[in-house]
């Protein structure tokens, strides 16, 4: 079968697809504690620890949701049931998180959080991982995944800094009643409205955009073992077993958690230490757009010229480097105060920087995962991209994981107050928030980094894996035509 090339629709329809995980991941890395926390007034100890108990759902629901989308078989393929049937869950369970029953204690609330943040995050699962899983089914070019990572990861900036500006800019601003709006509980009722029908037209249009693909997508492998539990768990320790896939996933783990740190405890910063009015805290997420805009282009090249493992870990370090400068700087008293006119550009500036060299490291982490599908198909005869990108999936949700539950841990040891007012905020209390979350970022980062010294893939030996498994796949179909020439009938 001749494959026609994808049409720039089918590309675009793909990418945009990300604005629903991004919308999710915004609202609750960055919102869902402030939330809990400082306008309900659960204990943050309450809030990440339930948020951080999903991981254990996670850990069960996407390996299993990566594997039953590999044995799938339909007229629309193995991977669209998934991604059409998820729409419209994932918007229902995320709008319901935001409005909680009255009347709930601490713990109670607590058991709230779990439920909804556990079905919520299975919804997104049911679509983030079948669709990741079409990026090697959509193209085996080593740069063109890079490519269509960088589409996706631009689509999922927009979801999570283009929803949470204009939430700042509209539903948050301040009232006589709340100075900070992002402390106004009907300003969550909107967000939520808003942020759900966005989610369920996100993931619609991925899946009918790319529908008329789905006939020169890979389709399931025999039959084999099916899906048995022992299958599954097998399939499973198989990919684990991947030396390639165990770099990525370690690095995978510690980064997305930095990054659910920074998320949870961004609007601390911004509302409590440089005292950020809503509409400045508007505009500086621009500078994520920005990142994200200058990362698409620029993640191919970077890839070409040094590799992707290379890009990867240095755009980390260095990056997470520049992006911590502000607050060790304001540490030190040698950063702008808060109303210095020369704030809100500099910190614009770095977060642009800072966010583009972030975003070409996931960029490409994210491709050397697609990488590792063939290295794994190699090895095993099996092309199971849903149980690589179902990890993949665990990675990300470790963001709102243990990222809020390092965040909460990070709260409790600098003993910050829970609904404090600007105004109580002291210098102590801020040097504390600071001297205890900036260790610990670089930290999750660096630590991250060193895992992807293990990753054994490069451009020459991806192309070795492809041309390997084309080989295959060629003598199979001669293998297949001999056998019905000779079992055919004498005429």
């Amino acid at each position: 079968m001749t494959i026609p090339p994808i049409t720039r629709g089918q590309r675009m329809s793909y990418g945009f697809g990300a604005v629903a995980n991004g919308i999710k991941n915004a609202a609750f890395s960055t919102y869902l504690l402030l939330f809990y926390n400082q306008v309900l007034g659960v204990p943050a100890s309450i809030v990440s620890i339930a948020v951080a108990l999903t991981l254990l759902v996670d850990a069960v629901a996407d390996p299993f949701l990566g594997r039953w989308s590999d044995l799938t078989r339909s007229r629309i393929g193995r991977r669209h049931p998934f991604i059409l049937g998820s729409a419209l869950p994932t918007a229902f369970f995320f709008i319901l998180a935001w409005f909680p029953p009255d009347g709930l204690t601490d713990f109670q609330m607590g058991v709230w959080i779990f439920t909804i943040a556990s079905l919520t995050r299975m919804s997104i699962s049911a679509f983030e991982i079948p669709s990741s899983a079409m990026n090697p089914e959509l193209t085996d070019d080593y740069s063109e995944r890079t490519k269509l990572f960088g589409l996706r990861y631009w689509f999922g900036y927009v979801g999570t800094f283009g929803f949470t500006a204009f939430s700042l800019a509209v539903f948050f601003v301040a009232t006589p009643e709340f100075e900070l709006g992002q402390l106004n509980p009907e300003g969550y009722v909107k967000f939520a409205w808003l942020g759900g029908a966005l989610i369920f037209i996100a993931i619609l249009v991925c899946g009918l955009g790319t529908l008329r693909r789905v006939p020169y997508l890979r389709q399931r492998d025999e039959l084999g073992e099916g899906a048995t539990p022992p299958s599954h768990f097998k399939e499973m320790f198989s990919a684990f077993r991947n030396r390639g896939f165990l770099a990525i996933f370690g690095f995978g783990v510690f980064k997305y958690t930095a990054i659910g740190l920074y998320a949870a405890t961004t609007l601390y910063f911004g509302t409590y230490v440089f005292k950020l009015q809503a509409g400045e805290l508007a505009l500086l997420t621009f500078d994520s757009l920005v990142a994200a805009t200058l990362a698409a282009p620029l993640a191919p090249k970077f890839s070409a010229w040094f590799g992707k493992r290379n890009t990867s870990m240095f755009m980390a370090i260095v990056g997470i480097t520049l992006g911590l400068s502000p607050l060790i700087l304001t540490y030190f008293d040698l950063f702008f105060r808060p109303g210095d006119a020369r704030l809100v550009p500099t910190l614009f500036v770095i977060g642009a920087v800072y966010g583009a060299m972030i975003a070409v490291s996931l960029i490409n982490t994210s491709s050397m995962l697609a990488d590792v599908v063939e290295d794994h198909a190699v090895r095993t005869g099996q092309h199971t991209a849903g149980v690589f990108f179902a990890a993949s999936s665990f990675m990300q949700q470790c963001s709102t994981g243990l990222g809020i539950l390092v965040a909460g841990i990070v709260l409790e040891l600098a003993q910050f107050p829970t609904q404090v007012d600007v105004s109580q905020v002291t210098v102590a209390m801020e040097k504390s928030l600071l001297i205890h979350y900036i260790p610990a970022s670089a930290g999750l980062w660096i630590i991250g980094s060193l895992f992807l010294f293990f990753y054994p893939i490069t451009e020459a030996s991806h192309r070795d894996n492809v041309d390997r498994l084309r080989s295959r796949e060629a003598e199979a179909r001669e293998q297949t035509i001999r056998d019905g020439a000779f079992g055919s009938p004498v005429r």
